[in-house]
Parts: C-alpha cells; structure tokens; sequence
C-alpha cells in the first residue's frame, strides 16, 4: 500500500489471507484469537486404556453404589460418584449400560454411596469385579444395613449417602443417575479413607 493511501481489502479479507499463509493460526471453532493448538482431526485418538491413565492422577473414594429390588441386593464399585448440587441435595454416579447393577437401580428407584475405610480393600475388589462372589453374594447380612430408601448401607463406611434416583441421563455407553440425598450417615468417619490413585486402591 503506498503511503498516505487507506487500503480497501476488506478487513475479514486481510484475516483469511492471513490464515492461507500461516494455517495454524486459524481460529478453531469460530473462536477469535491465536490458536496454536491442532485441529480435533489431527489430534490423535485416545483409547480406553490411555483414558484410564490420564483421569488416573486424580485421587478418590474408593466407593460401592449398592441398591435393592425384589430379586436381592446389587452393587458397583464406583470411582465416579460425586454431587451435581447442594440446592436441590443431588448427587450423581456414572454407570456402564452393560453393569450388572443397572437394572437394580433403575427398578429400585434408589442407590446408596457407601465411601470405603482403609481396611475395605477387599471388598473394593469383590464390587470391582475380582474374586468369586458375585451378585447378592457379595452382600453379608451382618455388614449391611438401611437408612430411609431402602438401599443397602455398608455398617462402618466412612460415610454413606441414601438417595432417591430422580433422573437418568444417556451419554455414549454410560446411564448418569442422579439421586435426591434423603438420608446419610457417617458412622465411620473417624477411620481413613480408602483412596483410588494412579490404579491403586490405599491409603
């Protein structure tokens, strides 16, 4: 442009010129600014296994969401339990479509979070799926209990939580209940937790 002379390009114009000749710089999602980052179909795929690795630098409560219908006792080893909101009290688990325990709850119309103590490794392992008691046998009569719902509350957990399923939502292979907090206790609050990290369950 020579000097004392006002360009006429089109400012949106001089943009797209601009992001022709320098493409990484191209605004992502109709986002206005430098954007260095890759465009989501460059970026590689992360499989399950690397999913699991990365959320696995968070620690949690090792926790069982347990409910009761007709048929008996059923429960999960949940490492997704955690609350949407305090007003309404609602709290909400992620929940595999093909867990056994999902129809119980969906039936039942209710579910417990039990947050285990340190010495429950074992039982975090038989609701994880390990060992050789399945289904209602993993329920003893003399470790549980009931508050208000009727769901199954583990005698001397760090606390439980007693809630009514209000909603479920679908995403991808996973049902999200939410449950009303009705009722909770914390017997066993004065022990430690029994903490999930980096795929290890301790202390």
């Amino acid at each position: 442009m020579e000097a004392g002379r006002l360009s006429c390009v089109p400012a949106d114009r001089e943009a797209r010129a601009a992001s022709a000749a320098e493409p990484w710089r191209r605004p992502r999602n109709n986002l206005i600014g430098d954007i260095i980052l890759a465009e989501p179909d460059m970026r590689p795929a992360i499989d399950i296994g690397t999913f699991w690795k990365a959320i696995g630098v968070r620690a949690v409560g090792a926790a069982v969401v347990a409910a009761r219908n007709e048929a008996g006792p059923a429960g999960l080893l949940a490492l997704s339990a955690t609350h949407l909101c305090a007003s309404p009290p609602i709290l909400m688990v992620s929940i595999g479509r093909k867990t056994s325990a999902l129809s119980t709850i969906l039936d039942s119309r209710h579910y417990s979070i039990n947050y285990l103590a340190e010495d429950d490794a074992e039982l975090a392992e038989t609701f994880g799926g390990k060992g050789p008691l399945k289904g209602s046998e993993r329920f003893s009569q003399d470790r549980w209990t009931t508050l208000s719902t009727g769901a199954p509350i583990l005698k001397g957990a760090i606390g439980a939580l007693d809630c009514e399923l209000e909603e479920t939502i679908e995403r991808h292979d996973t049902i999200i209940a939410l449950g009303r907090l009705i009722d909770f206790s914390t017997e066993g609050l004065i022990g430690k937790p029994l903490i999930s990290f980096a795929g290890r369950m301790g202390v």
